[in-house]
């Protein structure tokens, strides 16, 4: 069985002072919850505040970047070694990271073995755009970025060869735009091309064990109905993760 994980992507949002605000609201609902990995990612300056308020709860902290160097001459970078004195898990390969900032497989590779070396569980994002979406290569995209994204990877590692690292299928098409996919068509994507992938590249015990989550418009209203999914184990929230009782509805759903 593979434990649901619902992690809450806060993006460039939040002050420091609006980050603790939020956390407070939330520790009591999701404190409450069973049965859940509960994971918030605020951006890099609420880091250390937001960790002060979990300390001593279930609840866990993420980062949504990092670099892979572990130090040097990289200005404005932050790296593996600096975020795992007080994350546990890192988003890495957003598409906003990759059409923004210019993010490529390779380079999301390289994060994922940084992320790996220093202990850090990795998120990582695939999914199509609605161009690619439309002319049907949906498939291709999403197995080229998982193949290239892990390549050199040995993720037998663990306890009982679990899975180190969650993937987040995120259709580009579907991420704040309130068009979210068929929780019926993120099934079939994740069984017949995820862990398809997955245990091509890696075997069956990683193929499933790999905790894969949905990401796309997630909302209090549709959660559930993407949980009922057998290969859904969770999802990676954006703009419903800055409030409070959607969140926290979002977690009890999973």
């Amino acid at each position: 069985m593979r434990k649901p994980l619902v992690a809450g992507n806060w993006k460039m949002n939040l002050t420091v002072a609006e980050s603790r605000h939020l956390v407070s609201e939330m520790i009591p609902g999701l404190q409450s919850i069973e049965g859940v990995d509960r994971v918030i990612c605020p951006p890099f300056t609420s880091l250390l505040a937001v960790s002060a308020l979990l300390e001593g709860t279930a609840i866990n902290l993420g980062a949504q970047n990092l670099y892979w160097e572990s130090a040097g001459a990289f200005t404005g970078e932050i790296s593996p070694l600096m975020l795992s004195e007080l994350a546990r898990f890192v988003i890495l390969g957003h598409s906003e990271r990759r059409m923004y900032f210019n993010e490529t497989d390779s380079t999301v590779n390289k994060k994922v073995q940084a992320a790996l070396a220093h202990a850090l569980t990795p998120i990582v994002c695939v999914g199509e755009t609605l161009e690619e979406y439309e002319a049907g290569l949906t498939e291709e995209v999403v197995s080229r970025q998982i193949r290239l994204g892990l390549a050199g990877l040995d993720l037998r590692i663990g306890n009982n060869h679990t899975s180190p690292l969650v993937i987040a299928y995120e259709p580009v098409w579907a991420i704040g735009t309130g068009r979210a996919a068929t929780p019926e068509d993120v099934n079939v994507i994740i069984a017949r091309v995820i862990r398809a992938v997955l245990f091509d590249e890696f075997g069956e015990r990683i193929s499933q064990s790999t905790r894969v989550l949905y990401g796309g418009s997630v909302n209090s209203d549709n959660a559930s109905k993407f949980f009922s999914e057998e290969e859904i184990d969770g999802a990676l929230v954006g703009g419903a993760s800055l409030k409070v009782n959607e969140f926290v509805k979002i977690v009890q759903a999973a």
